[in-house]
């Protein structure tokens, strides 16, 4: 039976550069989706560039739902700070059960409405920078914001895809036990998740991508 491959850039709106690289390989067809943060002042801008090259409907364009990296949320801090955390201490707080729901809830609410202001539709696709959409206190509210403002969207399942353990991907299973029953999750809220998910990969010299990408398609 056919399956049909997501190839994926995160990030799109960090940065100008970026977001330009990232159209191009979508113009080049060399991948068919992007996840946007909506953080940015110059989000209406970089969605209007955006766009022409995803006309044709072949590139899932997503919310990448952003909570850490130390920008400054949309609305409500989430944490009592000026901005938001980092990974490690957003991990932490989210395993002792240290999160404030509403504001978190109020955030992922506004970066919904953000995506749709700039795009004039919701998004294809949820997911969270640094993967955070999966942690405890942070799925529900996800998963109950995307049925909401995205019932047709599908929400990024990190669980590792059969046979993509790398034994050198330590940051990707750990991502996957952190995803642990998330499409059952995703199921209850009426929502489709992805089959499978190859892992996570830094972009250090020397790496052989091409070998990665065809054992993530025996894998799948």
């Amino acid at each position: 039976m056919p399956k049909f491959l997501r190839i994926c850039a995160d990030d799109y709106g960090l940065a100008p550069g970026v977001s330009q690289a990232i159209r191009e390989v979508i113009a080049a067809r060399r991948i068919n989706a992007t996840s946007v943060m909506t953080l940015f002042a110059d989000l209406p801008a970089e969605a209007e560039r955006l766009s022409p090259v995803t006309a044709d409907g072949a590139t899932s364009v997503g919310l990448h739902l952003t909570l850490t990296g130390g920008f400054r949320p949309l609305c409500a801090v989430p944490f009592g700070e000026g901005t938001l955390p980092n990974l490690s201490r957003l991990i932490r707080r989210a395993f002792q059960g240290r999160l404030d729901q509403g504001a978190l809830a109020a955030e992922v609410d506004a970066q919904f409405a953000a995506f749709t202001a700039a795009f004039g539709r919701p998004p294809d696709h949820v997911d969270g920078h640094q993967h955070v959409h999966v942690l405890p206190g942070i799925r529900s509210i996800v998963l109950d914001a995307t049925r909401r403002h995205a019932p047709q969207a599908f929400v990024r399942d990190c669980t590792p895809a059969p046979g993509a353990r790398q034994g050198f991907d330590a940051k990707g299973r750990l991502i996957g036990a952190f995803s642990l029953h998330m499409a059952r999750d995703a199921a209850r809220a009426g929502l489709a998740v992805n089959t499978g998910f190859a892992g996570a990969y830094d972009f250090a010299a020397g790496v052989d991508f091409a070998s990665l990408l065809a054992r993530a398609l025996v894998a799948l």
